[in-house]
């Protein structure tokens, strides 16, 4: 199962790119625990310099962008085989 956090404080972007990750995981039947992280500092952990923020599996895979779901996929894919 991935581990997938959306690091940003609610802004539209960050709830595009929770929608477009959803949809990603949903299209691919993948198994994802999905957390939304709002907390300005526990973003701050992570070291990105721009909301919205993807992680999978403790890893920043993007930052500051909202990917369409078929990107994410492309993502979430090369995550979901590596494991």
């Amino acid at each position: 199962m991935l581990h997938i956090k959306i690091l940003g404080p609610g802004c539209h972007n960050c709830r595009r790119l929770e929608a477009h990750t959803r949809e990603a995981l949903a299209a691919e039947h993948l198994d994802a625990e999905v957390e939304k992280v709002e907390d300005i500092t526990h973003i701050m952990a992570y070291g990105i310099l721009r909301t919205p923020g993807l992680v999978i599996d403790g890893k920043v895979v993007l930052s500051g962008q909202v990917p369409t779901p078929d990107r994410i996929a492309e993502i979430l894919r090369a995550y979901a085989g590596a494991n």
